[in-house]
């Protein structure tokens, strides 16, 4: 069933121009506005889990020209997914996570790692970075904990990943406390032993 509705799913030309153009899609290749929309296309189908991946975000050096065309090319395709999500009703049931595995340091990388000098980039920064959620029950234009003032150390209202985790399962529904899963004799949690929900950012 999956398999013959898939050409259905991937075509685009049932469209509207208003619709290409709110996501940014001039043209049939292929490129994050086109996941953005397939993303829409699938949620209105009942998928329950979509994943979106985009790549070329470690830009250890530069900075400068890498990063403001890679937001050139994610920011309005995003902000056309939860607009289209919500214009259709479906923002409320769907819960939108934007992230990454960590952040980029708040000062320059002027070095390659090999000893070369480069155009300024940034280097890998696990201490404080972020990661914003739309629909699903979280509250809209809010914010929740801070850094200093450099932008290196979480300094209010710290949350590990555990915490989104555990988060993330309230808002599906599922007690990260009870859900488990046995592995080499003993039974595990996806939050480990730890996790706490972050209430202050449900509706």
């Amino acid at each position: 069933r999956m398999q013959t509705s898939v050409p259905e799913l991937t075509d685009l030309g049932g469209e509207d121009s208003r619709t290409l153009a709110l996501y940014g899609i001039a043209d049939e290749r292929q490129s994050f506005a086109r996941n953005c929309l397939l993303a829409r296309r699938l949620i209105e189908r009942d998928v329950r889990v979509v994943e979106l991946y985009d790549a070329d975000w470690d830009h250890h050096s530069n900075l400068a020209e890498r990063l403001p065309a890679k937001c050139r090319e994610v920011d309005q395709p995003l902000a056309a997914l939860i607009t289209d999500l919500k214009q259709r009703g479906l923002l409320e049931d769907t819960l939108v996570i934007w992230g990454s595995e960590f952040g980029r340091t708040p000062m320059q990388q002027v070095d390659s790692g090999a000893g070369n000098m480069t155009k300024p980039g940034r280097d890998h920064h696990k201490e404080a970075f972020t990661v914003w959620l739309a629909g699903g029950g979280v509250k809209r234009g809010f914010s929740f904990g801070a850094t200093d003032e450099f932008g290196y150390a979480v300094v209010d209202r710290p949350v590990h990943v555990h915490d989104l985790n555990a988060t993330v399962l309230h808002l599906l529904g599922i007690d990260h406390e009870r859900l488990t899963f046995r592995f080499q004799g003993r039974e595990y949690r996806l939050t480990d032993v730890h996790g706490h929900v972050i209430r202050e950012i449900l509706m």
